[in-house]
């Protein structure tokens, strides 16, 4: 009897065993395939998953095209040409430059078949030539993801702007931006020592480390001549989102011509109707430009909107541009190189290149000699009051006024 007890126990405990093992594996089983499961790391770049592909990465070099590139890895030239017409509407691949880089995804099978071409313009941009599938080719602008990091900045001029902001290691296109702000309201060629500015700005950054540039200013000041000038980021035009920048009573700090055709510059002869010269005996020799001295290949740029209705060459001038802004309002801009001018009949925005510095004409050193017409008449750009920009609408005046403390308490507080 207690042998058969024995047997009996013995095989409930085994059951029971059994029963456990097999409930613990269901379990484990009900995991792995339940929401919760574990993730697997995937090698995700470029919106694709690389471990699906074989892997060749290059850049380009002087001379290299988008077909003899893709030829080397064995595809066709009708290939070539369906897939380059197929995306031209989306991108041109005679864009692409030397320097950059590219990928090309293929199959990891035997036959290495190209995929995917991918060029990276920049550290932030890059497009996606999709032809893996010849029925529904395709090319794509993706950005990489990226965070936005607010900073903050400041300075005191101890020569020119662009001199102190790269003292202080600051990005080019922050100076560049700054500039731009304040290119109405500033004549940056009179700055002075011990004038200040501080700035609030964001930064775009790609893998947490990696600075791509600056995305936007969102509030300035500048204390030049013993004037405060504040300078507030603020859209009033929900459609377009361009960016506009008011000073602290909500009026635009855009005027109708830009202090300057060339961003940064020095004036070695301004408007002068009783200037002499000693190498004609000391004679008056009236000067109704204002000269802007900057490095040869030095871009210039249109200071309003309006129409080119000269683009020719005089043995005094050199090669000039002269643009007409209205019926009150003409400019012009002397001794240009002669590539690279726009052409007679093209219309212009504010700021839009419209040539190069150059030495051309009756000129000593390289520098672009700026006139302006008024009514007719040549006068000086520097004494004439310009018309403003339109400042913040009345109906969103408040909203103005509310966004703008937190940046001005911030612009305060920045030593």
């Amino acid at each position: 009897m207690k042998n058969v007890l024995k047997v009996l126990v013995g095989s409930i405990l085994i059951t029971l065993f059994l029963y456990l093992i097999f409930f613990l594996f269901n379990k484990a089983s009900s995991l792995i395939n339940s929401d919760t499961k574990l993730e697997i790391n995937e090698n995700i770049e470029f919106g694709l998953n690389l471990d699906n592909f074989h892997i060749s990465r290059d850049t380009i070099r002087f001379g290299d095209s988008f077909g003899e590139i893709l030829i080397q890895k064995k595809m066709s030239y009708p290939q070539i040409y369906k897939i380059v017409e197929k995306i031209k509407d989306s991108f041109d691949v005679r864009w692409l430059t030397a320097g950059k880089p590219y990928t090309i995804l293929s199959t990891k099978d035997s036959l290495n078949t190209p995929q995917y071409f991918i060029y990276q313009p920049n550290l932030l941009n890059y497009v996606v030539i999709d032809f893996s599938n010849f029925d529904s080719i395709n090319a794509a602008n993706k950005k990489k993801p990226f965070k936005i990091v607010k900073k903050s900045t400041s300075g005191v001029i101890n020569n020119s702007l662009s001199e102190t902001m790269d003292q202080n290691g600051l990005p080019w296109e922050l100076i560049n931006q700054l500039s731009d702000i304040y290119a109405w309201t500033i004549d940056f060629a009179r700055i002075q020592k011990g004038d200040e500015f501080k700035i609030i700005y964001n930064e775009r950054y790609i893998e947490d480390t990696i600075l791509v540039g600056i995305k936007s200013i969102d509030a300035a000041f500048f204390e030049h001549n013993n004037e405060e000038l504040y300078a507030f980021n603020f859209i009033t035009d929900s459609v377009k989102k361009t960016a506009e920048f008011y000073d602290e009573s909500g009026n635009s700090l855009q005027r109708t011509f830009l202090k300057s055709p060339l961003r940064f510059s020095n004036i070695s002869s301004r408007y002068n109707l009783k200037r002499r010269i000693a190498y004609y005996g000391n004679k008056v020799r009236p000067h109704r430009g204002t000269d802007f001295a900057a490095p040869s290949g030095t871009p210039i740029m249109a200071t309003a909107d309006g129409r080119v209705i000269k683009s020719s060459y005089t043995r005094g001038n050199g090669y000039y541009v002269k643009i007409q802004h209205n019926d009150r309002y003409s400019t012009q801009y002397l001794h240009m190189q002669k590539k690279g001018r726009i052409k007679q009949g093209k219309y212009v925005k504010q700021g839009d290149v419209i040539g190069k510095v150059g030495m051309t004409g009756n000129t000593s050193g390289p520098h672009v000699c700026y006139r302006f017409w008024k009514n007719g008449k040549q006068v000086d750009p520097f004494k004439q009051k310009l018309p403003p920009g339109k400042p913040v609408p009345k109906k969103l005046k408040s909203n103005f006024d509310e966004a703008i403390i937190p940046f001005k308490k911030l612009l305060d507080e920045i030593n």
